[in-house]
């Protein structure tokens, strides 16, 4: 047996034992990662809940279509202490918003469209305040993805930037043209909504979805 080889198996082992694989949602994940003493500490926020919901609520793909990459001069800039967006542009309040996805995978799409509202925002120096559909989005955009089951948050920008996206606040908020559909719900903590069940976008969901269209 070749010293390389030993050297190689003794490795991989004190790698295991450096980060041992816990269970995700675990008490022992937590107490794992607490342990690392970071900025923030970590909690089991979900009860009873298999791993695999969380990963659908998960809905970004990953390694999709690459947008153009800028590059800037951060030479001779001096970051501050501190930063915070909501201070910075206080007539941006969608900054301040936290929209509910629902039971769908829609973050892909949430991300988007938030962003864009934000950065709408900033650039016009607050004169343009408005709230991007997400809902859109999610119904209209074929090559973004798979709806609530992911979608590519780069063809996401690509739409908007080709085709334009209409104006939707959250559900039942009879804001914008095109409004969230998906009803919020409870996704770890008991409360006054629903709990959140299996995601739509199968049968007369998907329908329901696809058949909106813009006019």
């Amino acid at each position: 047996m070749s010293p390389l080889f030993l050297l190689s198996v003794v490795v991989m082992v004190s790698t295991t034992w450096a980060h041992p694989h816990h269970s995700l949602l675990s008490s022992e994940m937590v107490d794992f990662i607490n342990k690392a003493n970071t900025t923030w500490t970590a909690t089991r926020n979900f009860q009873n809940i298999d791993a695999t919901y969380v990963k659908q609520l998960c809905g970004t793909i990953l390694n999709g279509p690459k947008l153009p990459e800028v590059l800037h001069n951060i030479e001779g800039i001096k970051l501050p202490d501190s930063f915070d967006a909501r201070k910075q542009w206080p007539n941006c309040a969608t900054i301040q918003q936290i929209r509910d996805q629902g039971s769908c995978g829609s973050c892909w799409a949430f991300g988007a469209a938030e962003a864009i509202s934000d950065r709408l925002c900033i650039q016009s120096g607050g004169k343009i305040s408005v709230e991007i559909s997400a809902e859109d989005l999610l119904a209209c955009c074929d090559e973004c993805g798979m709806g609530c089951y992911g979608g590519y948050s780069s063809a996401a920008w690509e739409f908007w930037a080709k085709k334009g996206l209409v104006t939707g606040g959250l559900y039942d908020s009879k804001v914008g043209c095109l409004p969230y559909t998906i009803a919020p719900c409870e996704h770890h903590v008991n409360g006054s909504r629903p709990p959140c069940g299996n995601r739509p976008h199968s049968g007369a969901d998907f329908d329901r979805f696809h058949a909106i269209k813009r006019e």
